[in-house]
Order: structure tokens, then C-alpha cells, then sequence
């Protein structure tokens, strides 16, 4: 009996050790499952965060309107790019969508992440739709304002707007703020209906479907001619001086000079294709001012990010290389540029609403 109770209590403490075993062991597997559980969750909460803004794997989007030859605004547009990653460090990615509209499409589409050069009534309908926000204007040559001119053929007998009722009417784009809304508006005022249309796709197509004969009038943007003396007011004659037109050339520094004047209209954007562009296309009237274009942040842009590039920009608009990219005459011909608010463009908010201008319409 001495021997049995020997056994039972050997018997008894191996299993009290087993057990004890057993319950450290499933202890450390539960404690190593909750562990590895844990680092999942933390390495897939980490693979969907989104890359810091202003890298190579999430660059800056910087777009442009197509107003003019996509070419230049691309070479230009990455003499931009080098001189803002200089100065900021961050990476940024130069495109030029197929349209006005698709600019601001583009714009509400990425808010966090995008920056756009576009005219001031495509601002309005961009604030309008997600709350673009505007950082600067446009200055040319000391103007921050613009206007949209109405072209036609120089030896035509059309004297006034009341004589393009019913002609054939080339603009640049239905998104275009000088050269389609604001010239529409004029037309509408005054009850003049043009007959067909031709959507050019540029301010100096536009030009040269006149130039060309394939529309009887055309509508652009206007900037004053440069004077020997003074500058142009508003309220002068806005074409060049009849007794200088047959001196309209191309210049060896490629500008577009007539005696003392040099033109800056549209029509010296199709100047490599019709040098004599003046002698037979002239300005028949110019609407009201309409606020520059404008420089403007998507709704959701970092505001720290954004000073950084707004300091940049108005530092590289004070070097040589400015005129190389948006300062250069075939580009946008921006000068330089000027703090901007959003209220400078009630009055085209006006417009869109006379107008009934949407996305949509345009």
C-alpha cells in the first residue's frame, strides 16, 4: 500500500506538470497569434497610405489650358517644373488637358493635389463646382486686366457687330473666357445671331480661320500694342495706326513689330504662320475688361505645401528664365503675376449666370 501511494502521488505530480505545461503553452500561442494578428493589421494599414505629396510617387499636377500650340506650353511648362523643384525640393508633373473643361474636371478630380493656370471665367466655374481657390492674376505688361477683341478680314465692309449677323464665327474653345464668353455675352446684349461656327481649338487658329478665309469674323484675346511713348489706355484705338500697317514684320528677335508698335493680340501668336497677319486682319472692336487669368489651388491642396510653391513662383517670376516659360509671348504671355481673390471674379460669376454656362455646355 506504501508503494501505491508512491505511485498515485509521482502520478498525480506529473500530471499537475503536464497540465501546468499545457497552460503555459497555450498561453504564449494565444500571445504570439494576438502579435502576429497586430503586425498584420499595422503593415496593412501602412501599405494604404497614401505617398507624401510633392514626391516621385505622387508628384504635384500642374495644368494647363490649351489656349495656345500644346507644344510651347509643354517646353515651357517644364522650365517651370525645374525652377519650382529648385527652390521647393518637392516633384512636380507638367500636362495640358484636352480642354477647358477638362482642366477643371481634372482640378475637382484630384483636390488635394493639383494647381492650374486657367482663365478667370474657368476659375468661376471650378470655384463654382468644388471650391477651386485663386492664389494670383496674370499682370501683361502692367495690365491686370484683358480684353477679347472681335477680328475680321481687313479689305471686309464690316463695320460694326450689327454686320456679323448671321457670319461664320471662329473662337478657340467654348471654355474660353475672351475668346467665346465674353465676346457671346456682347453678341447676345445686342441681339446679334452668328451664323455657323468653327471651334478653332487656340487663339491664333481662331486668327488664321479669318486670315484663311474660313470664317468671317473671330474672336481672341486682346493685349495693347506696346507704344514708342506712354501706354494704351482704355479707350484708344486698339488696332495699329493705318499709316504703319504696311510696316508689319516679323523682326529677327521673333516679334511682331509694326514702326514703333509692337503687337501682342492674338494675332501675333499666328505670326510663324502669317507674317503679314495685320495687313489683312484687323480689329473691329474690343469688349469690356475681364479679370486675368488666374492661378489657382485645388479645394484640398496643403496650405503649408501651397506657400512654398506661391513664394517659389513669385521668385521665379522675377528671373530671366520667367520669359522662356508662361512669360513668353507664344505661351501666355504673363509678365508677372499678382495676389488674386476670389471676389475680382463676381463679375464674371454674373456672366455664367446670364449665360447659363456649365461643364456641361461648354
Amino acid at each position: 500500500m506504501k508503494r501505491s501511494a508512491t505511485i498515485l502521488l509521482i502520478l498525480s505530480m506529473v500530471l499537475a506538470a503536464c497540465g501546468g505545461t499545457g497552460a503555459d503553452t497555450t498561453t504564449a500561442s494565444t500571445g504570439t497569434t494576438a502579435a502576429t494578428t497586430t503586425t498584420e493589421a499595422e503593415t496593412t494599414t501602412t501599405a494604404a497610405a497614401e505617398p507624401e505629396l510633392g514626391t516621385a510617387d505622387n508628384p504635384i499636377q500642374v495644368l494647363f489650358v490649351p489656349s495656345v500650340e500644346a507644344e510651347v506650353i509643354v517646353s515651357g511648362g517644364e522650365v517651370m517644373k525645374t525652377a519650382l523643384e529648385d527652390a521647393t525640393g518637392l516633384v512636380f508633373e507638367v500636362s495640358v488637358p484636352t480642354s477647358y473643361a477638362a482642366t477643371i474636371e481634372e482640378m475637382c478630380a484630384a483636390p488635394d493635389r493639383t494647381m492650374g493656370f486657367i482663365p478667370g471665367l474657368g476659375y468661376v466655374l471650378a470655384s463654382n463646382l468644388c471650391g477651386v481657390d485663386v492664389a494670383f492674376k496674370a499682370v501683361r505688361f502692367g495690365y491686370d486686366v484683358y480684353w477679347a477683341q472681335f477680328l475680321v478680314q481687313r479689305d471686309s465692309d464690316i463695320d460694326s457687330l450689327d454686320d456679323l449677323a448671321g457670319l461664320s464665327w471662329a473662337y478657340p474653345d467654348p471654355g474660353s473666357t475672351s475668346g467665346y464668353m465674353v465676346p457671346l455675352l456682347e453678341l447676345q446684349d445686342a441681339g446679334i445671331e452668328a451664323g455657323a461656327t468653327v471651334e478653332a481649338g487656340g487663339h491664333p487658329q481662331a486668327a488664321l480661320a479669318v486670315y484663311r478665309g474660313d470664317a468671317d469674323f473671330a474672336t481672341t484675346f486682346y493685349s495693347p500694342p506696346l507704344l514708342p511713348e506712354g501706354n494704351w489706355s482704355e479707350g484708344d484705338e486698339p488696332d495699329i495706326p493705318a499709316d504703319l500697317v504696311p510696316e508689319c514684320a516679323v523682326t529677327p528677335d521673333d516679334e511682331l513689330w509694326c514702326g514703333d508698335y509692337r503687337v501682342l493680340d492674338a494675332r501675333a501668336s499666328a505670326r510663324a504662320e502669317a507674317p503679314d497677319i495685320v495687313q489683312q486682319v484687323r480689329i473691329l472692336s474690343i469688349t469690356q475688361g475681364i479679370p486675368n487669368d488666374t492661378l489657382a489651388f485645388g479645394p484640398d491642396f496643403p496650405a503649408e505645401v501651397r506657400a512654398q510653391i506661391e513664394e517659389a513662383l513669385l521668385a521665379f517670376a522675377e528671373t530671366p528664365e520667367w520669359e522662356d516659360s508662361i512669360g513668353n509671348q507664344d505661351f501666355y504671355g504673363w509678365t508677372g503675376i499678382s495676389p488674386a481673390e476670389d471676389a475680382e471674379y463676381d463679375g464674371l460669376r454674373t456672366i455664367v449666370d446670364l449665360v447659363g454656362i456649365s461643364l456641361d455646355n461648354i
